[in-house]
């Protein structure tokens, strides 16, 4: 159902108990950072992608500081098809070597994040694209995996892979100050000035340790954290995200996500989000109201 049908059909009364309903979670949060990790249907769906921008902009105009981090997956998978490579990825990273590395900067720094920023403009909001080599501000180093079920130190070499070093939060304070939006791009810069593709998950659970945010919120093609028979889990405990790795119930591509969560979770952050970007203003529905749409990780 489009917003317009949707609001149509609402009750006037109706709509004003919805506003209520948001109150008191505009006062609690107000002035507070939610760092948000854009990904999946929600980037490509292009109804989805209007209902997140619009999103973003109202939790700005309510008083919260809304900052994003984006992926960009399928958008590097179809460039790199039609130079003819296909991706390789080695633990839900993606292998990167130098040629790959143009095309992900190309479509992360470029493309997407241009689009982005567009969008959330266009409703209101005054968005600033930026990438990790913007004033140096996601410092990285070559990320080497351990192989799994091998010795320790049997490392993996995933090319031109960033492992986080250190983020100067100024920048983003700046932007903050001036009402701006940022919009990231997962990008980060080595000592020499090489160029690292990171894992948007992690990037974002990074920024938000590091801004000390109150929550981070990532965006995923799932209702969120399931169980082996495939039932939504909420309310979990770092501890108990650790018991659903080890018994094999999250792997994969979920595997950053979950470990950004707990890394995040145990350092600062009140609360991490993985929540359904399928759903139509998903970010409003886990912030501003009763019903969540995904898990919620606490911190304690």
């Amino acid at each position: 159902m489009t917003d317009t049908a949707l609001q149509q059909e609402i009750a006037p009364a109706r709509k004003a108990e919805i506003l209520a309903e948001a109150l008191p979670y505009i006062k609690r949060f107000f002035d507070k950072t939610i760092v948000i990790k854009y990904g999946g249907n929600a980037m490509t769906d292009p109804h989805l992608k209007d209902c997140f921008a619009r999103d973003v902009v109202l939790l700005k105009l309510v008083g919260l500081n809304p900052v994003v981090v984006h992926g960009g997956g399928p958008q590097i998978e179809n460039l790199l098809a039609r130079v003819g490579k296909k991706g390789e990825f080695v633990q839900g990273m993606r292998v990167t070597d130098a040629e790959t590395m143009e095309v992900v900067e190309m479509v992360l720094g470029g493309q997407v994040n241009k689009e982005i920023v567009n969008l959330i403009n266009k409703h209101g909001g005054k968005a600033v694209g930026l990438t990790g080599k913007d004033a140096g501000f996601i410092r990285a180093k070559k990320l080497l995996m351990q192989r799994k079920d091998a010795p320790e130190g049997d490392l993996i070499d995933v090319g031109q892979v960033g492992e986080i070093t250190a983020i100067d939060p100024s920048l983003i304070a700046f932007l903050d100050q001036g009402d701006f939006i940022p919009v990231i791009a997962p990008i980060g810069v080595g000592e020499e000035g090489e160029t690292y593709n990171i894992n948007a998950d992690v990037v974002a659970g990074k920024l938000a340790e590091i801004l000390k945010a109150e929550k981070l919120v990532l965006l995923t093609n799932t209702p969120g954290v399931l169980d082996k028979a495939g039932n939504l889990l909420t309310g979990l405990t770092p501890r108990q995200i650790e018991d659903l790795v080890a018994d094999g119930t999250l792997s994969g591509g979920m595997l950053p996500k979950i470990g950004s969560a707990l890394d995040a979770a145990r350092n600062g952050v009140k609360s991490v989000h993985i929540i359904d970007g399928r759903v139509e203003h998903c970010l409003l529905l886990e912030i501003l109201t009763d019903h969540g749409v995904g898990t919620m990780i606490k911190s304690k």
